[in-house]
């Protein structure tokens, strides 16, 4: 299995974390998006939309999407939930940290980051939500060791991606202390 990936991106490395952890053999395909790799023809061949991550299995078919990813990556696996509720729970977060998180936290940091924008000069509304999606984590988080019940599952993996590294895009961890003491504990799990 050949995993396209870009390392500065938090929906790339929650594929590499979820393959580490549970132990399944893969070749990591550096597709920086910086440098316009994922736009070259050979990999829009692969991928029409353009993006990464991208998973290309031994038999040729291909799957993007980090959450359609790692979800098929754990499949029978401790990191989704055999509870019925709690499954649907994990799902919830996955679907909230791309629709109500990632749009707002990974979107800061690429620009402040990568880009070299002032925090200043971001949409305010990018703030503003970011601000909200990392308060709304923190208070679930507060009494709590992980997202769903008490083990690790992609609920964490998928959030602790770009969570982890907010302060790059102008977000002061400081004023989340539950996020804070969660990150510590997903990136122990996951050796990272």
């Amino acid at each position: 299995m050949r995993v396209y990936g870009d390392s500065i991106s938090g929906n790339c490395l929650k594929v590499k974390w979820t393959a580490d952890l549970l132990g399944i053999r893969h070749e990591w395909i550096e597709t920086s998006v910086l440098d316009g790799a994922t736009r070259t023809p050979d990999f829009l061949a692969m991928n029409p939309a353009g993006q990464v991550p991208l998973v290309r299995y031994d038999d040729g078919r291909t799957l993007a999407q980090s959450n359609a990813i790692i979800l098929s990556l754990a499949e029978g696996s401790a990191l989704i939930p055999a509870d019925a509720h709690q499954r649907a729970k994990m799902l919830e977060w996955l679907f909230w940290e791309q629709y109500s998180h990632e749009p707002y936290v990974a979107v800061a940091r690429f620009q402040v980051h990568y880009l070299g924008k002032a925090v200043a000069d971001l949409e305010p509304r990018v703030v503003e939500r970011g601000k909200g999606a990392l308060k709304l984590l923190d208070e679930q988080l507060t009494g709590r060791t992980f997202l769903v019940g008490d083990a690790l599952s992609l609920a964490d993996i998928a959030l602790v991606a770009y969570t982890r590294v907010a302060d790059e895009g102008g977000f002061e961890l400081g004023d989340y202390p539950a996020v804070r003491r969660w990150i510590g504990r997903v990136e122990e799990a996951l050796g990272i």
